[in-house]
């Protein structure tokens, strides 16, 4: 089970925007990478294409650009504190993600 998922409010707390909190957009499970809302804005500048393929809108492109996932470190939605994930097993079996600090479950 991951620590971190998509869709789960993650602060980032190393880097040029350490601080930052945003949601996860995209796991990269094979690079230790995650993509999150509003954090490493990149600038790709795109040239248009040329005739027979298709039409791309030429100009300077932003997009999020991924971070380790060691520098984000997920948000508890009961306490609101970044903190540590644990784990423990439901009674029926199910891993449960849990917070660190209040002890609520997660998902």
């Amino acid at each position: 089970m991951q620590r971190i998922k998509c869709g789960d409010t993650v602060e980032v707390i190393a880097g040029a925007d350490k601080g930052t909190r945003g949601e996860v957009l995209r796991i990269i499970p094979k690079d230790e990478r995650v993509v999150i809302e509003r954090v490493r804005i990149a600038h790709k500048h795109q040239r248009p294409v040329q005739a027979g393929r298709q039409q791309v809108q030429p100009g300077i492109i932003e997009f999020e650009a991924p971070i380790h996932w060691s520098n984000a470190m997920l948000v508890c939605p009961q306490c609101d504190e970044k903190t540590r994930v644990g784990f423990r097993v439901d009674a029926d079996g199910k891993r449960v993600r849990i917070c660190r600090k209040c002890k609520q479950d997660i998902d």
